[in-house]
């Protein structure tokens, strides 16, 4: 992984609290990890900084992948502190934390910082062993992290070239079924939600990506933005399809919703489809960097508002309307930093954000417009290409 982070925002912390390293102990699925380590394994490993470099704890059936991919100065096998003999003589636990514990003692370190996750049972342990282990509160890993570099901006592109594919798949789907009692047919089956999802997710592994978790949401199902949705789709109702998925080689996610209808969904599921529209170019259009996530939220919030509808912000308690935040950043994880809410700091250039507002009622159906940006100086680069529209084509690409 060749993201070429820079962590000087953690050393000037490190200095400033007078400590001598920052440890993460955990897998490659915490994002911090692989961000900082540029190295990913299924089992846990270490990953010291310093204030001089990277420095990486690893097995031995890890080491020579490590030794080959991580952005690390050194990389050290467990077995160079004789952890196997640890073990037998004091137990897992207990051998373990001694192996940190010289690990650490290698490097000159006797006081670090670690992130809000790191496990109680190491940090308890490495302090019985005399170390100052002090709980780095801010995040600053994960704030570093939202801040793009341009390699990791080709990634999240190519996953989003996936998502488009997908997207177009499900579109055609759609757009070429039969319509029969008013269910949607395909091949002379019900189109269902499971078989869309199925067609994503397998145009996604051709493009070296994968999703478990795919939302084809038809009518009631669509008004509760996280339902995935099931069975037949229904002519004349609204359809969500929200694709995020995530490149298997390097782990970058890329987020995109759209809403269809075959037939007529009704004069207000029109209407709420293009307040949505008009919600989702406002925010858009806020879009630079200075200004902050809650801003861009509350253009949002005024287009929908201004039409009758409640949102959060208009009505805390509501549960129809304008039901989540207008977007959240992309990158390692498909929900990181920063926000796009009313809580949202502000915006920096190289963010990756979603732009996403919706309007949801079970009664009328839901409706979701997602792209993709980036934050630059005077705006964003859509990060996106795809076509809005409500009615599904064949060839929409």
């Amino acid at each position: 992984m060749n993201v070429d982070a820079d962590l000087s925002a953690l050393r000037e912390y490190l200095a400033a609290a007078g400590l001598d390293g920052y440890l993460i102990d955990d897998d490659a699925s915490d994002s911090d990890q692989r961000y900082v380590s540029g190295f990913t394994a299924p089992d846990l490993y270490q990953t010291l900084v310093t204030r001089e470099g990277i420095h990486l704890l690893v097995s031995g059936l890890e080491y020579g992948r490590a030794s080959a991919e991580a952005n690390a100065d050194t990389v050290t096998r467990r077995a160079a502190y004789d952890y196997q003999q640890l073990v037998a003589e004091h137990g897992q636990y207990e051998g373990r934390i001694q192996t940190i514990a010289a690990f650490l003692a290698d490097h000159d370190v006797a006081s670090i910082a670690v992130p809000r996750s790191f496990p109680t049972g190491t940090a308890d342990g490495l302090r019985e062993h005399g170390l100052t282990v002090t709980v780095e509160s801010d995040g600053i890993v994960t704030d570093i992290r939202a801040s793009k570099t341009d390699w990791e901006l080709e990634q999240i592109r190519a996953s989003q070239r996936a998502n488009e594919a997908a997207m177009a798949r499900a579109e055609e789907l759609i757009a070429t079924a039969t319509i029969e009692d008013g269910t949607l047919v395909h091949d002379g089956d019900p189109l269902t939600s499971e078989r869309v999802t199925e067609d994503i997710e397998i145009t996604l592994l051709r493009h070296g990506c994968a999703l478990d978790d795919t939302i084809v949401a038809c009518g009631a199902d669509g008004a509760d933005p996280h339902d995935r949705g099931s069975g037949p789709l229904e002519a004349d109702e609204l359809i969500v399809i929200d694709i995020f998925p995530r490149d298997k080689e390097t782990g970058y996610h890329a987020d995109m919703t759209r809403t269809f209808a075959r037939g007529d969904p009704g004069a207000e599921a029109s209407r709420r489809y293009e307040v949505t529209r008009e919600a989702y170019e406002a925010a858009l259009e806020t879009v630079e960097a200075g200004v902050t996530g809650a801003a861009v939220h509350g253009a949002a919030c005024d287009v929908i508002e201004d039409a009758g509808y409640a949102t959060l912000r208009s009505d805390p308690t509501t549960e129809t309307g304008f039901i989540h935040s207008t977007g959240h950043g992309v990158g390692l994880d498909i929900h990181e930093q920063p926000s796009v809410s009313s809580a949202g700091g502000e915006l920096q250039p190289g963010h990756v954000i979603s732009i996403e507002p919706g309007i949801y009622d079970p009664a009328v159906g839901g409706v979701r417009i997602e792209d993709l940006i980036v934050v630059t100086e005077d705006g964003y680069e859509n990060l996106t290409d795809y076509r809005v529209g409500l009615d599904p084509v064949a060839d929409s690409r």
